[in-house]
């Protein structure tokens, strides 16, 4: 008898692994994690595995070479960025992923850190638990939302439910998409826009573009010039896309207001990092993407994902398209 199917997870982020085991085990597959995501620890083990499961770790191309049994990589999330794509189609892998599972999540994040960022929540907080009630003056530039402009960088899912919160407290939306039509942009209430005017004109900008070759570094020292003085970036997104010595300069010299950031270049940043010591940025763990819901949903999807890829079906999400002629498994074309 042939021997049961395996797959690895390389690492993840929640308390533990039962929903996908419980939906790879229906279709008698086993699961096993790594414990660590050196790229060694998973080059060993991908010998042994039919297929990877992933979440920030890097799966290489190293690690794809010495899995010659593997046939599929899913990956916990919307980007793929830290799976080496280019070789997975060359070995006949196919790269799943999950691109609308944090919606709500991600967009009620961005949102959170523009309100709070310009309430000065955390100062507020911070202040009346240690010096005491109304200690501080009320000398900080909040703003009035209502008719202030939020520009968004990518109109995807999350960009333009991010655009329908903010229209909500009466924010004027500016939107700039290389993929996307203006006229799409428009059926949104949102104003298409070049980069520049966004940057220009908008009170605040927020990321909601994928990290590939063209938008790496797509904020940098040029962009944080064009903005106001006033303004606030934002970036629930992926790290890369801000150029961050770019973006502590334009702090220290205060050519921007400030900044409310989820997620940095470094996914586990040193407590030195200079972008950690400004009063005038935020900064969340990268945990936009969190509820118990959601997490929930991204475990099971990425585990069916994988699933079906096994059991020669086609999945509901395959990002490498171009992996078809060659997969390691054919493929049932759907219905």
């Amino acid at each position: 008898m042939p021997s049961a199917l395996k797959v690895l997870v390389t690492d993840y982020v929640w308390p533990s692994l039962e929903p996908e085991r419980a939906v790879l085990a229906k279709a008698g597959i086993s699961l096993f994690a790594a414990p660590d995501a050196h790229e060694e620890t998973l080059a060993s083990l991908a010998k042994d595995a039919d297929g990877i499961l992933t979440c920030f770790a890097k799966v290489t191309g190293k690690v794809l070479e010495a899995a010659p049994k593997c046939k599929v990589v899913g990956r916990y999330g919307v980007g793929v960025d830290n799976i080496d794509v280019e070789t997975a189609t060359k070995l006949g892998i196919a790269v799943t992923y999950v691109p609308d599972y944090c919606v709500d999540e991600v967009s009620d994040h961005a949102m959170t850190l523009l309100l709070a960022w310009n309430r000065r929540i955390v100062l507020f907080d911070t202040s009346t638990k240690i010096t005491g009630w109304g200690r501080v003056a009320l000398s900080m530039p909040i703003m009035r939302l209502r008719g202030k402009k939020l520009g968004v960088v990518g109109f995807g899912r999350i960009g333009r439910v991010t655009a329908f919160k903010a229209q909500a407290f009466g924010m004027e939306i500016l939107a700039h998409d290389a993929v996307i039509p203006a006229d799409q942009i428009a059926k949104h209430g949102a104003k298409p826009v070049d980069m520049s005017t966004l940057l220009r004109e908008a009170d605040f900008v927020t990321l909601h573009v994928p990290l590939i070759q063209q938008t790496r570094g797509i904020i940098g020292k040029a962009q944080l010039a064009m903005m106001k003085p006033t303004a606030v970036l934002i970036n629930t997104a992926r790290g890369p896309l801000v150029d961050e010595a770019a973006l502590v300069e334009a702090l220290k010299a205060k050519r921007i207001a400030g900044a409310a950031l989820d997620v940095l270049v470094d996914n586990n940043p040193p407590k030195d990092h200079p972008l950690l010591g400004f009063d005038n940025v935020l900064i969340t763990p990268h945990v936009a993407f969190y509820s118990k819901e959601a997490v929930l949903e991204l475990e099971e999807r990425a585990a069916r994902e994988v699933v079906r890829v096994l059991q020669g079906q086609m999945p509901d999400n395959l990002y490498n398209s171009a992996v078809l002629p060659n997969t390691r498994v054919k493929l049932a074309k759907k219905g």
